[in-house]
C-alpha cells in the first residue's frame, strides 16, 4: 500500500539527484575505498584498480563539490593530500554495503 505521506516526485527527483552522482562509473568505489578511512589520492589509485589518475582526480573533484568527500592539505614537507568521507559520505557507505548484498544476491555475476 502506498504511503500518503510519500511524494512520489521529490522521490524521484531526490533518486534522480543522487544517481547522478553515484551513477557515475568509480564513484561508488571510490566511497567505499574511503569508508575505512581517510587516504591520500595514491592509497586511493591503489584501492581502485584500474582507475587513471585523470579520472580520479576528476572524481575526487566532483565527489568533493557534491559535498561527499574533503580533501585536506598538509603544507609538509612533504605535501600531502589526504580525501575523507564527509558526514554525508559516511551515510553512504551503510547504503552501499546494502545495494551490494542485493546486487550479489540478486543479479548475474560476470565473468
Amino acid at each position: 500500500m502506498a504511503d500518503p505521506q510519500h511524494d512520489r516526485h521529490e522521490c524521484d527527483a531526490a533518486v534522480s539527484l543522487a544517481f547522478s552522482i553515484l551513477g557515475k562509473r568509480w564513484n561508488g568505489m571510490i566511497i567505499d575505498a574511503l569508508g575505512s578511512g581517510a587516504l591520500s589520492f595514491a592509497e586511493v589509485r591503489r584501492a581502485v584498480p584500474g582507475i587513471s589518475d585523470a579520472v580520479l582526480s576528476d572524481r575526487l573533484t566532483e565527489l568533493a563539490e557534491a559535498m561527499l568527500v574533503s580533501r585536506t592539505v598538509d603544507a609538509g614537507p612533504p605535501v600531502s593530500v589526504n580525501y575523507a568521507l564527509t558526514v554525508g559520505g559516511e551515510q553512504l557507505v551503510p547504503v552501499l554495503d546494502d545495494l551490494g548484498r542485493w546486487a550479489e544476491a540478486n543479479l548475474p555475476a560476470r565473468s
